[in-house]
């Protein structure tokens, strides 16, 4: 996604921006991305060194679709078989996000933009506030893990956090639009790879650290470090933090940033609750903020991990302006989002629900919450993705044991990876198996456990939540565990 408009960039200002001498053969680019799928005429090409290949080895398909230059490194120049004007620095992947927010014109600085870490909760918390913006009447924009909204207009997203190019060409279409309010989902990837380089926010928030994407950072000292380099000064102002946890108090302590902390129950908190009481529906809670800011009201979300969710947003709400009062009416309007703890209701004699949950602490977290709610018993079917993080498989196998009465082991995403061989790693810390079935097929594991529940019980189905497809062996298959969940329940009859 770009502007409508914006003021094409010569070669000689892009080598002042970079400090660098001026081209031999100037050009004038009216785009850029480092994605050749995405380039449209005028584009400047930037060829980014990659594990398996150089994006200079693309640089003829570059050439074809349009673009008018290459900006590589040297051994990206020496790899671009086109004859295209090129511009040689010695890093691109690190200068790749600066250079597109010169180009945009610095987008993030004309935004109240909020970008939320943490292992769990970010699109929770994200999608809550932006309902609580939207609720105030701001114009408010979101990026995340469910795609990208505009207003109320909606577009996919390859990733939680796009590459730095697209990352701010979008940013650039929303000021365009009349946004003035944006929250962003910021992975852990997306901060290692760079990709938020030259973005700037008003706060930044973190939820929680657990373990995922070990495959990717190898230990969780590093996922934690790769975190805590968007507390610092080169990308925000503030920070709201959650002290819940350990990871949480090491962060307040050592961020660049003032500091707001976030806590269910720590009254020395500058955010916490005062009380919480379950009803039948959600929760009856008071907050207390700031300057002894006081927000009582209901909520329906369930959970104590949305508790959670609900606070950080809340926090932010009120540190962008948003009258405390206002929040307080609107509390009970707000929704999960996609995907997190989605009903499928037509009318079965059971509660069905959807969620995203795909770490051990996530899985935990969820079955206790439907547990709090549930009279009957919980039915549970839950895989595990390939070619990703395989120390986390039986940490969810044993979360899923535990939590649910029926545990249904399945495939999830198993890419490039045997699903028997998944499912294997996940069954290696469940002792007792008695409540466990196995069945590799998830569309056939969603049959079984709306086949074994009656009245009273939970069918829930984990891992995936709002995907619309199931990879494997390099194909994406359509996949959604919503409408194949209802599918089930009909055929049921």
């Amino acid at each position: 996604m770009r502007p409508l408009s914006h003021t094409a960039r010569r070669s000689d200002e892009l080598a002042r921006f970079l400090q660098i001498s001026n081209p031999e053969r100037g050009f004038e680019f009216t785009g850029l991305t480092s994605n050749t799928d995405l380039i449209d005429a005028g584009d400047l090409f930037i060829a980014l060194p990659g594990k398996k290949f150089h994006g200079a080895d693309f640089a003829r398909k570059a050439q074809d679709r349009g673009a008018v230059a290459i900006l590589s490194d040297a051994e990206g120049i020496a790899r671009a078989k086109c004859n295209l004007p090129t511009i040689e620095i010695s890093q691109p992947r690190l200068l790749l996000g600066d250079i597109s927010s010169w180009f945009y014109g610095t987008p993030f600085r004309a935004l109240t933009a909020v970008g939320i870490t943490g292992t769990n909760g970010k699109t929770t918390t994200a999608s809550l506030l932006n309902q609580l913006w939207a609720l105030s009447g701001r114009e408010s924009g979101f990026i995340g893990t469910i795609g990208i909204e505009i207003g109320k207009e909606y577009y996919p997203a390859q990733f939680t956090t796009p590459e730095s190019s697209e990352l701010q060409a979008t940013t650039a279409a929303m000021v365009e639009r009349g946004v003035t309010h944006l929250v962003m989902e910021v992975s852990s990837h997306s901060i290692a790879q760079k990709r938020v380089t030259g973005a700037f926010f008003k706060n930044v928030a973190f939820t929680n650290l657990t373990q995922d994407h070990l495959d990717f950072h190898g230990t969780m000292e590093e996922y934690f470090s790769t975190k805590a380099k968007l507390f610092t000064t080169e990308f925000a102002e503030q920070a709201f933090i959650n002290i819940d946890s350990g990871y949480g108090v090491r962060l307040a302590s050592m961020a660049q940033l003032p500091v707001h902390t976030i806590s269910r129950s720590n009254t020395s908190a500058t955010w916490h609750y005062s009380s919480v009481t379950p009803t039948s529906n959600g929760f009856d809670v008071s907050i207390r903020g700031a300057a002894g800011i006081l927000i009582e009201g209901h909520t329906p979300l369930i959970g104590g991990h949305n508790l959670d969710n609900l606070l950080l947003a809340v926090a932010l709400a009120v540190d962008s302006g948003i009258d405390p009062l206002a929040i307080a009416s609107d509390l009970e309007k707000l929704q999960g989002p996609s995907g997190r703890l989605e009903k499928v209701d037509i009318g079965q004699k059971f509660v069905a629900l959807v969620d995203y949950a795909h770490t051990p602490d996530a899985v935990e977290r969820v079955l206790a919450a439907v547990r709090e709610v549930t009279p009957g018993r919980i039915i549970a079917v839950l895989g595990c993705g390939g070619d990703r993080d395989s120390s986390k498989r039986p940490l969810m196998g044993r979360a899923l044991a535990d939590g649910a009465d029926l545990a249904i082991f399945t495939s999830d995403n198993p890419r490039s990876e045997k699903p028997e061989a998944i499912l294997t790693d996940m069954q290696s810390q469940v002792e007792d198996r008695n409540n466990v079935i196995i069945e590799v097929d998830r569309r056939g594991a969603i049959a079984i456990a709306v086949a074994e529940a009656e009245a009273g019980d939970l069918v829930i189905i984990l891992g995936k939540g709002h995907e619309e497809g199931q990879e494997i062996l390099g194909v994406k298959h359509p996949f959604d565990d919503r409408l194949e969940l209802a599918r089930a329940i009909e055929q049921l009859g």
